[in-house]
């Protein structure tokens, strides 16, 4: 019998319903759903957890492959969160771009100034810069919080979000002749990139 029957058995056997085993391991429905359709496994904490509640060992519960598939799982899983989390504090870090002398003031003072203190730029181009920037921080924010809560799809969505924002960042500061700013933001999409391939390598 497979873990995902021997769970089903052990809570149908308990009169439980999914949310209530829930409840009882501190975990969401949609893990006890996705353990018992066999699309994944807990991690060694739950198994520990599902195996003091209902008073079984963890070898009744689940077999050597299926925890060497579990442990493999785990580790994937924990991957990902941590480049997910480095991500999104390189887009927090964008917050820098609206301090730092990385802009062009004009053709008579080739001196780089900081976003505020620009004379060169439209006020509509600037406009642009510092929407693009707090989007781009906001996102890193969201995704730093969302990686507190066991959304794997959350984080790749705000992943995915980060990446398009990086392209966008760097694709306008290159077509504004703002290099500085536009190398910037391509060092980051860079540095993105290597860890979600990186990532992609290990899993």
């Amino acid at each position: 019998m497979e873990f995902n029957e021997k769970l089903q058995e052990l809570r149908k056997n308990k009169g439980l319903t999914q949310e209530q085993l829930a409840e009882a391991l501190f975990v969401s429905r949609t893990a006890i759903s996705k353990w018992e359709s066999g699309r994944g496994y807990p991690n060694l904490d739950s198994l520990k957890e599902i195996s003091r509640y209902f008073s079984v060992t963890i070898d009744d519960l689940i077999c050597s492959e299926e925890i060497i598939i579990a442990a493999e799982d785990e580790k994937r899983a924990c991957i990902d969160k941590y480049i997910s989390l480095i991500c999104c504090t390189l887009d927090t870090l964008m917050v820098l771009l609206l301090f730092l002398p990385v802009f062009g003031n004009s053709a008579d003072t080739p001196a780089s100034v900081t976003l505020f203190e620009s004379t060169g730029l439209s006020s509509w181009i600037r406009i642009v810069f510092a929407v693009l920037i707090g989007v781009t921080v906001l996102n890193g924010i969201c995704g730093i919080i969302i990686g507190h809560f066991d959304k794997p799809v959350w984080n790749h969505h705000r992943l995915v979000t980060g990446m398009v924002l990086s392209i966008t960042g760097a694709a306008v500061f290159i077509m504004t002749r703002q290099p500085y700013a536009g190398i910037l933001c391509l060092a980051m999409l860079v540095v993105k990139g290597l860890l979600i391939g990186k990532g992609k390598g290990v899993s």
